[in-house]
């Protein structure tokens, strides 16, 4: 690869323009995320396990009935999914990474806990009155383009019950993102995104009509092979909430701040909860 082409791939691309690979299903990447879900000195992939029984318990709270049937949507190893079917309900995990997956079906039937696992991209959700409770945590809505949030939440509609309760976090306009033309570079022989010796060229941008950030990152391999991560990510007020909710038949939609601990990256007062009936 010359320095052209890395030039090239490195600039501002069209808004949601995606990237030529996905590290969910990457085999080596998808193994390092996994680690990290389940690091509990650090929540980059998901909370800690204390925060994860309140934000249970908060959600619990907010639905009516037990047992629950629930669809965990991007579940990741489990953690979440355990704690509630413990609870004694029938519970549902959804996750694109076949890591996640694996582990968590192995650490289901360590526990002796009857949970339905499914390897799948939640975009291609296809039930219909199924579920009392579709939960999608660690703000995943806001990385969705505004074609693939219709989307789902069009098949997360029709999948749940009549009455059924929708909840999700996002972030809020109290969050901070990665400040556009922030550039950076890692030169590794090894780390999170390969096995061998790599490149990583990772920058920022603001799309300013579309209100959202790109976190871009280029890796290049020894041999001149590289691909492109794109992650997009959107902040959300009450009202771009309700009015989102509303437009796809949503009903009841309310906002909650301060739902969890504060703790970082992301504290307390940048993430904000919502829930929505069918």
């Amino acid at each position: 690869m010359n320095i052209k082409t890395i030039l090239d791939n490195s600039k501002k691309p069209a808004p949601y323009t995606a990237g030529t690979a996905q590290m969910w299903v990457d085999e080596y990447i998808s193994t390092q995320l996994l680690q990290v879900h389940l690091n509990q000195d650090i929540e980059l992939a998901s909370r800690k396990e204390s925060t994860i029984a309140e934000t249970i318990s908060w959600i619990l709270n907010k639905v009516d009935g037990s047992p629950l049937t629930i669809l965990d949507l991007g579940c990741g190893p489990g953690l979440y999914t355990e704690k509630l079917a413990s609870k004694g309900h029938l519970v549902t995990g959804v996750d694109f990474s076949k890591n996640s997956i694996d582990y968590a079906k192995d650490s289901a039937q360590r526990k002796n806990l009857n949970i339905s696992y499914r390897q799948q991209d939640y975009l291609t959700l296809a039930e219909e009155n199924q579920y009392d409770l579709i939960m999608m945590i660690f703000t995943d809505f806001g990385v969705l383009s505004p074609e693939q949030r219709t989307c789902l939440l069009a098949k997360i509609h029709k999948a749940l019950k009549p009455g059924g309760t929708f909840v999700f976090d996002v972030l809020n306009d109290n969050a901070s993102t990665q400040e556009a033309g922030n550039r950076e570079w890692e030169m590794a022989e090894s780390g999170f995104w390969r096995s061998v010796p790599y490149l990583t060229l990772s920058e920022s941008f603001y799309y300013e009509k579309e209100d959202v950030t790109l976190q871009q990152h280029v890796v290049i391999e020894d041999d001149g092979k590289h691909e492109i991560y794109r992650f997009w990510v959107h902040k959300f007020s009450p009202s771009d909430i309700k009015r989102i909710l509303m437009e796809a038949d949503f009903l009841a939609v309310n906002c909650y701040d301060k739902v969890i601990p504060d703790s970082l990256p992301c504290p307390s007062d940048s993430v904000m909860f919502c829930t929505a009936k069918k």
